[in-house]
Order: structure tokens, then sequence, then C-alpha cells
């Protein structure tokens, strides 16, 4: 048999081949062998497509479960068949046999596969629409935040990942040898997004960034994908959290439009609007906590039992899952965050949804001054600092930002309770491979 790629038939149009002969490839999904008749579901990017031929005529080829195979057919109508129609199979090629001896195979129920050997095998359990589905969320989210925020004039930067200084006063950092020197991996774009608004007022990025934190949770990675804007001349985080709304009301409706089959195969409702998810002020959240629940031992932040509460008081509300709770002290905010009034708040926010936080944004600091008085107010040394702050003598407006974890964002759509799951290769502090 032979062919070439450019003749090749996605599976998504075999029903428009009808009475046509055909050329699939693709992996073995499902494979029933019966004394005359071999079925076989072979899977592409597209879908999966019914096989048929005589078992004897297949016999040498010794096919089993997620073997690459390429076959010439032809398209028969069926109404029986998922598509309608059925592929006589002419010819088979095996391009790559599996292996014998595989831990599961993609056909498999893998719930009742262990995490560990799904993401060992990753390939392999990413064949599946129970895990694979997750990432073709991701990938929706990813290409509709860009095109939400392409269409209000943003400019999509792209920065390093090897820096001199953390955006946090040096903690958490991942240290790398650089030459003679050492640089440290990126735990956050921050300060090249801000550089950003000073040349082109609106700019978003996506990206990895790597925290050195010692969690082994359900909800940390130490490598985790960010998207991240950034706005130059607002008014304060309301701006901020105003343009999340928006920005998160058109990708999940992306979502709900694109993937309303996938949604409903996972057993998941339609995703809301965020239009009326309200804005609580740190303080108002303590206080509701423990009117509700008698919740007292929090003080300047928040833990995810609040997080979780909060959300369902907002469902109960204003009928979504989500709040953003605005006001956070500005003693926990990073350095260059605005303060909010005189009473020691930040002009700060976290977005929860469906009981977990998502976002973080606010308002920063513009001026020099007060960059440096914030430096100095947390013990550090301006001149540490100094590559950075002298960006802002060339005109920095008022401005700020957020951003999204994409790993938890994608958890939260696909109701995951672990964020690994919604990772294609996860880094935590135990696992570095594959």
């Amino acid at each position: 048999m032979a062919t070439g790629f450019s003749s090749r038939a996605l599976v998504r149009s075999v029903p428009e081949r009808i009475g046509d002969r055909v050329v699939l490839r693709g992996w073995v999904y499902r494979l029933r062998i019966l004394a005359t008749t071999t079925f076989v579901i072979v899977r592409d990017c597209t879908g999966e497509v019914q096989c048929v031929a005589a078992s004897a005529r297949l016999r040498d080829k010794a096919l089993k479960l997620d073997d690459t195979v390429e076959i010439l057919g032809r398209v028969r109508s069926d109404t029986r068949a998922r598509l309608g129609c059925e592929v006589d199979i002419e010819e088979l090629r095996v391009l790559n046999a599996a292996g014998h001896k595989l831990p599961f195979n993609s056909s498999a129920d893998l719930s009742e596969v262990g995490v560990e050997a799904r993401l060992e095998y990753r390939p392999l359990a990413a064949r599946s629409d129970s895990v694979g589905d997750a990432f073709r969320v991701q990938a929706a989210l990813l290409a509709s935040f860009r095109e939400f925020l392409t269409a209000r004039h943003f400019t999509e930067i792209v920065t390093s990942k090897i820096v001199a200084s953390g955006t946090e006063g040096g903690t958490n950092l991942f240290p790398i040898e650089y030459f003679d020197r050492v640089a440290y991996l990126a735990q956050s774009p921050q300060f090249y997004k801000e550089h950003g608004v000073a040349a082109f007022e609106r700019v978003f990025e996506t990206g990895h960034v790597y925290r050195a934190e010692p969690h082994a949770s359900s909800r940390h990675l130490t490598e985790y994908y960010s998207l991240d804007l950034e706005i130059g001349f607002i008014d304060g985080p309301e701006d901020v959290i105003e343009l999340e709304r928006e920005l998160l009301t058109y990708m999940f409706a992306e979502i709900n439009e694109r993937h309303a089959a996938l949604l409903a195969r996972h057993g998941r409702p339609p995703l809301p609007s965020l239009e009326h998810a309200p804005v609580w002020e740190f303080g108002e959240c303590l206080e509701r906590l423990r009117s509700a629940h008698g919740t007292k031992h929090l003080r300047d932040d928040l833990d995810p039992e609040a997080e979780r509460l909060l959300c369902a008081l907002a469902e109960s509300e204003h009928g979504v899952a989500a709040v953003f709770v605005l006001g956070f002290p500005l003693s926990n905010r990073p350095f260059y965050t605005a303060p909010r009034g005189s009473a020691g708040a930040a002009q700060s926010f976290d977005l929860l949804f469906g009981g977990l936080e998502i976002t973080t944004g606010g308002q920063r600091l513009h001026e020099r001054a007060q960059l440096e008085a914030a430096l100095r107010g947390r013990g550090l040394d301006p001149d540490d600092f100094a590559s950075h702050l002298k960006m802002f003598e060339l005109g920095m407006p008022p401005h700020g930002g957020l951003a999204i974890g994409l790993e938890r964002l994608t958890a939260q759509v696909m109701g995951l309770a672990n964020v690994r799951d919604a990772t294609l290769y996860p880094r935590d502090r135990y696992r570095v491979t594959p």
C-alpha cells in the first residue's frame, strides 16, 4: 500500500465519503476479533470510526490495542454505526506496534488507573477522552484569552524566563548557574509586563513561571502556566476586575459554544457568566465567614476552606460560585502593590472560582519614589532593583493587571480535584520526569 500524507482522510471527513476509497491513519482504539469478522475502531485527532474485515485477512497482522495503523478501505453506509458509516478494510499496514506489556490501554477505564501511572505514561493516558479532554479545553481557554485581548488592542509580548532577581524580594526562587554568576528562573513576568505598559499601554503574556515552594498539595505546582495581562491609565483595581469579568465571561461562552458536547461528556454544566460575580472587601469576607460559619482564626489571608465557603455564599446570593475579594492586607502583597486607603489595605484582589483562587491582580505603584519607599519598608535595597526602577522615569502611567493560573482554571472548568490532572507534565516538589 503506497500512500502519501496528503491522500490521508481524517476520521471527521469519513461520513462525507460514502462509496469512496479512503486512507486512514490512527491508533487501534478498540478491537473485537470474532471467528469470521474483525472490528477495528481506529482513532485519530478528529474522532473514531469502525473498520471491518474478514478475520482471516488480518490474522497475520497480530493486531493489538494502541498499535498505529494505516488502513485503505471503502466507506459504506451503516445506520447502526456511530458515524452512520463503516469502512470495509481492503489493506491494513501496522506503522508501529505498541508494546506487549503496557500498564494500561488508552481505551481502558482510567479512573481505575493510579495517578502516578497516568502521569508516567502521559501520551497513552491523554489519548483517552477522560484525560485528554482537559487539555482540549485548556487549549481553547488559551486561544480565547488571546482572542479577547487582541481584539481590545492588547499587544502580546514574550519575555525572558531567566532573571537576575525575584519580583517579590528574592524568595521562592530557583537559582541556576549562568556562566560566572547566579541567575534565577522567573517567578512572574510582572516587571516585564509593567515595562510593556510603558511601551504599549496594554500587554499580555502567556508562559511558564516558577515557584520554589515546598508544597505537595492538590493545588500547587512548582512550574505552572500563567495568563498575564497589564493595562495602563486605570483609575483603580475595579477597572481590572471589570476587565476580568468580561474576559472570563467571553472565555466561558466560547467553551460553552465550541465544547458543549465535551462538557456534557464529563457531566459538567455550562460555564457561567461572571457579570454578576460580587466584589467583597477582605474585611467583609472575614465578617461573612464569622457570621455564617463561626470562622474566627483568619487574620491577613484566606485558607482553602474559606475560599470554598465564600464561593458557596456568593452562589447562594448571586447565582454564581465566584467572588472577587478586594483589599487584602498590604503587608501580605508584593512591594509594588498600591495601598488602598490609609488603614493598611492593598489595591489587590483575588478571584475565587468554584472554591479555588484562580487569579491574583490589582493596581501597582507607578512612581519611582513610591516604589523605593515600599522597598525600604520591606527591608529591601532599591539599588538591587535599579534596572527595573529606572523604567519608571519613562512616563509610566497608572496601571494594573492580573495573572490567571491556567492549570487551576482548567481544573475548575473540568471539575478536577487535583491540579496535576490539568497539567500535561506536572512539576512539583517530587516530580521532574517525564
